[in-house]
């Protein structure tokens, strides 16, 4: 299920109030300055900080 633009236009990073961008293959959202991915669960993003997960310095989910 794609996430609707209107929605995607007035979300903001919970942790640093920036701009998002959707990841690739529609998985959640990216917040680069963050390096946060906060995914996307039956069509509605989980916009929790503690439930982010760490991206890499390329944007990739850090390997633990």
């Amino acid at each position: 299920m794609a996430i609707a633009k209107e929605l995607l236009d007035i979300l903001a990073c919970p942790k640093c109030k920036g701009n998002l961008k959707l990841a690739d293959k529609e998985s959640g959202l990216v917040c680069a300055p963050c390096r946060l991915l906060y995914e996307i669960k039956d069509g509605i993003p989980v916009m929790i900080i503690d439930e982010a997960v760490p991206l890499d310095e390329n944007l990739k989910p850090r390997k633990t």
